[in-house]
């Protein structure tokens, strides 16, 4: 672990220049040693400070080279003090590096600390704290070269990066900034085209993401946090309801060819970056229709079948050849489809449910269902399956709760939940459990299922047995423990499991590819690439992570797609400055929980509307509607913009 020679990250001085020994961990600083193979991180300069590891670095040079870049590459322009605040923060730092500049030159660069805080947003302001820390903490090496004792020694190379809090957690990293902004400004198209960059199924992730940007949204720490995700729906609404025509094209024509089997959120995305690249794509879906797990396991009252088939077709429109009713393993084998492509993408989705090892679940009795994820593509295919007129689903996630809902919908009269842990531990968005219970869905907590009981084969009920929280298991949460002798039954109709998915890989026993996998049945990928052990096939999503969002899924299928991008051409898998600098910055993080605004708060969220609870759960309507564009605009204007610029030096 490097040791640190100087840090003002997070406000908190540490300065072994004379002596002494700290390393990053013990800051709690992840950094990496080396950069790419471009050489060892001699410092790191951004938002909150300087860390410094080579005490060769010329930090004066290197806050010169950082202002420049702020200021040419980021500054909007926008507002008068970021404008020329920057530019004379640019111009004097350049003259000082260059052996002309004045000790009033230092008064100047610190006189300049209450015009940037009045700045249109945070950019330009955060972006001058590092510098008047080089100032403050390395006065003598700036009074070097303004008396003529020292020269510029720049390092090997500078590599900077534009992040936000909401954009670092976003697991796509989509400059949400930059699209709120659009909308705020009505410019909805163009609010679109800096989604697609990293999100190609916007009509899906504005309705269905998590929105874990929400959690590092700094307008939370003044009031509520800004509707992110909403106004993702609002920008890709506008496209459709106007009969827009999508505006992207392929970059030319490639001669190299891509499968990817699976059509789910990593796969689509994989294909889409590809597709654009010029590269002929064909997706092997074993569904007899698109979407994945979106499709047949989000419910049409939350993903609107219809709007998930047009951003499909939008995927189709830039050249991209879908085969449905293709299962790898069973119509075609990977070793067979390694051979007619030059590259493979493994993006299949986890199908099979987990067991909840109670006794009765493998007898095949009547009215007890395979799983969560089995019930639901059941339902969304129109397959012939029979709903309970008392449902009970065991389960805390997002699966266990779309299956009380749509048990309701299908005519189930009680649609009861069983968890065995308190509703303040649900994995489940606490907004979907919300929802659930508007529509009359019955929970209960700490409880678990010991076994299915059962009358000539049929499901009567389950026993279950009363729990008590313990001590934090490995995940954070309490450890659920059951109660001696508190066993009951709860009577019932139908069982549905739903605590959990795996990717089926039998696929890959058929063919000796040498693709390693782990314990909890996933893909090894290799080097942050997502290249499998196996040469030209790389792997993402739900299969290589284990079940996770759909916006996970495209953040990754959009990073494989780079990747293999760079491998079609070069013959090399490789992270590039894009890939570096995101993980450099991610790992460091963005966001600050107890950082003080300074704002007055009180302008509150706008919230889309919604169909009532009672209502909803009669039929299969979307029951969040559109946000109007007014109000979309307004939420727009509670966006502080709060970017940051990062820049690591390296040789």
């Amino acid at each position: 672990m490097s040791q640190v020679i100087f840090s003002s990250w997070g406000r908190q001085i540490v300065d072994n220049r004379q002596g002494g020994e700290t390393d990053l961990a013990s800051l709690k600083l992840k950094l990496p040693d080396r950069y790419l193979e471009n050489g060892a991180i001699g410092a790191f300069m951004g938002w909150d400070g300087i860390i410094v590891l080579d005490r060769e670095t010329d930090i004066v040079a290197m806050a010169a080279e950082y202002m420049k870049r702020v200021q040419e590459k980021y500054c909007c322009a926008k507002c008068s003090p970021g404008k020329k605040g920057t530019r004379v923060l640019q111009d004097t730092l350049a003259r000082i590096v260059s052996g002309h500049g004045e000790e009033r030159d230092l008064e100047i660069i610190e006189g300049l600390s209450a015009l940037l805080d009045n700045c249109k947003c945070t950019l330009c302001m955060t972006s001058a704290l590092p510098v008047f820390d080089t100032v403050k903490y390395f006065r003598d090496d700036y009074l070097a070269y303004i008396r003529g004792r020292r020269k510029a020694k720049p390092a090997a190379s500078y590599h900077d990066k534009l992040t936000a809090p909401c954009m670092d957690r976003c697991p796509a990293h989509i400059d949400i900034p930059s699209y709120i902004e659009e909308i705020k400004n009505r410019r909805f198209d163009e609010s679109l085209d800096v989604i697609r960059r990293n999100m190609p199924i916007p009509a899906v992730c504005g309705r269905v993401c998590p929105h874990p940007c929400e959690s590092a949204c700094r307008r939370a720490l003044v009031d509520e946090p800004i509707s992110i995700m909403v106004l993702k729906r609002v920008a890709a609404d506008h496209e459709w309801m106007h009969h827009k025509q999508p505006p992207m094209a392929p970059a030319g024509s490639r001669e190299k060819t891509v499968c990817v089997i699976g059509g789910g959120p990593a796969g689509v995305s994989c294909a889409y970056y590809l597709a654009l690249e010029g590269y002929k794509v064909t997706i092997l879906d074993m569904l007899p229709e698109p979407g994945g797990t979106v499709a047949v396991g989000i419910p049409d009252y939350r993903m609107p079948r219809d709007l998930l088939r047009r951003e499909y077709e939008i995927v189709q429109g830039l050249g991209v050849e879908i085969k449905f009713n293709t299962k790898l393993g069973r119509d075609i084998s990977l070793k067979q489809v390694k051979e007619q492509y030059d590259g493979v993408f493994i993006g299949v989705g986890a199908f099979r449910s987990k067991p909840m090892g109670v006794e009765g679940e493998d007898q095949g009795y009547e009215g007890f269902s395979e799983g969560g994820i089995n019930y639901l593509r059941a339902v969304a295919l129109g397959q012939p399956i029979k709903t309970g007129k008392r449902v009970i689903v065991v389960g805390g996630g997002n699966t266990a709760i779309d299956c009380v809902r749509v048990a309701l919908r299908e005519g189930a009269e009680d649609s009861i939940l069983v968890y065995r842990r308190t509703r303040k531990e649900m994995p489940a968005e606490s907004y979907e459990v919300d929802d659930a219970e508007e529509e009359g869905v019955q929970f209960e907590f700490l409880r678990n299922p010991t076994r299915l009981v059962h009358e000539n084969g049929r499901i009567t009920g389950v026993e279950v047995v009363k729990m008590e929280l313990g001590e934090p298991d490995e995940s954070g949460r309490r450890r659920p423990q059951p109660v001696p002798g508190s066993e009951y039954v709860i009577p019932c109709d139908m069982v549905i499991p739903a605590i959990g998915q795996d990717p089926d890989l039998s696929f890959l026993e058929e063919d000796n590819l040498g693709i390693e996998t782990t314990r909890w049945n996933t893909i090894v990928t290799r080097g942050g690439v997502l290249m499998t052990d196996c040469e030209g096939v790389f792997a993402g999503g739900d299969c290589e992570i284990g079940p996770m969002t759909v916006v996970a899924a495209v953040g990754q299928g959009r990073r494989a797609a780079r990747a293999m991008a760079r491998y079609l051409e070069t013959g090399r898998t490789f992270l590039d400055e894009a890939d570096a600098m995101e993980d450099l910055v991610n790992n460091l993080g963005v966001f600050d929980k107890d950082e003080p605004v300074g704002l007055a708060g009180g302008t509150h969220r706008e919230h889309q509307p919604k169909i009532s609870g009672p209502e909803r759960a009669r039929g299969w309507d979307e029951i969040e509607l559109a946000m109007p564009e007014t109000q979309a605009v307004r939420e727009a204007e509670r966006c502080l913009r709060c970017y940051r610029v990062g820049m690591v030096a390296v040789g």
